[in-house]
């Protein structure tokens, strides 16, 4: 975290939060990119070691406050409250002419809980808990050990703290049984779901290769982000070969040989990737190996 500290220190400025937080402002113009960032996603995302929200809101001239947390915390820390409370007297969010809030997972529910400190803000949030509170999610057994942190207390419940922001965008994935429920709970007026079919567990991964997640960022900031913006780049992703492998596992798992056939037959054209090969020959085999439906033997008449 030496350069972040270093450009902190230039531009804006770093600031440890508690024991395993931290944040990290670069004051660069009227629009405000808000994003919650973890150590280990930082330090494996770009070369640069550098935020996301960082190289996104650098590029284009805009503010950048991340929340850096090291570890799945969720946000849920004292320090991290006590942060927000200061930013919200010193009517920091103010200054700015449009705020966005970004995150995924941890980050996404953490990026909706803490949008209700700036009033009117997007928010942007990827595959988002709603809480992790154990009265109202017992069905998601994924972060047992979470459970023991407090999602009662201020900026608690995340679909409450939306109430008063602009527009709510959360992105997942319906085949991902929990992700979906986390969704349904954000059912509010202002709160458009986008359903990424065949991302999987960890969309924000392929959305970010596919370059779904910049635009969708980066629309948000421009102020113009809507449901068929986002609708229109993830039909773009169908050109991308990450779409079609997530779908050709999907399809090799139920066992629809005809459609990896069909699929196959096009992506070794489009991509060249010896996977469509080797899938298009698995299928071949097995659709060889069925049997073939016989025509049912005319009836012989009855002598009269």
């Amino acid at each position: 975290m030496l350069r972040l500290d270093e450009i902190g220190e230039a531009l804006g400025y770093f600031q440890p939060l508690g024991g395993r937080h931290a944040a990290f402002f670069v004051d660069d113009g009227p629009t405000l990119l808000v994003t919650f960032e973890s150590v280990a996603a930082i330090r494996g995302g770009s070369d640069s070691q550098m935020p996301l929200g960082y190289r996104i809101a650098h590029r284009a001239g805009w503010s950048h406050l991340c929340l850096i947390a090291d570890g799945e915390t969720w946000y849920r820390d004292p320090a991290v409250h006590a942060y927000f409370d200061r930013l919200v007297d010193e009517a920091f969010f103010e200054d700015f002419d449009r705020v966005v809030f970004f995150g995924a997972g941890a980050g996404g529910y953490a990026a909706a809980a803490y949008s209700v400190a700036a009033p009117g803000a997007a928010v942007l949030a990827v595959r988002p808990q709603a809480t992790l509170d154990p009265r109202l999610s017992e069905w998601d057994r994924r972060h047992l050990s979470a459970r023991r942190l407090d999602f009662v207390d201020r900026y608690g419940f995340a679909p409450d703290m939306v109430e008063g922001a602009g527009q709510v965008f959360v992105l997942y994935d319906p085949e991902q049984r929990e992700d979906a429920m986390h969704a349904a709970l954000f059912n509010r007026p202002h709160v458009t779901r986008i359903r990424c079919r065949f991302f999987g567990p960890r969309p924000e991964e392929d959305l970010l290769l596919t370059g779904v997640l910049r635009d969708a960022i980066e629309g948000a900031c421009l102020g113009h982000l809507d449901a068929a913006d986002i609708h229109e780049s993830l039909r773009a992703r169908r050109d991308h070969p990450l779409y079609a492998l997530r779908l050709l596992a999907r399809l090799e798992a139920e066992g629809r040989f005809g459609l990896v056939l069909r699929l196959c037959r096009w992506a070794e054209t489009a991509f060249g990737l010896p996977r469509f090969a080797h899938a298009r020959a698995r299928a071949e085999a097995e659709l060889a190996a069925r049997p073939r439906a016989r025509m049912p033997e005319p009836a012989t008449p009855e002598p009269a």
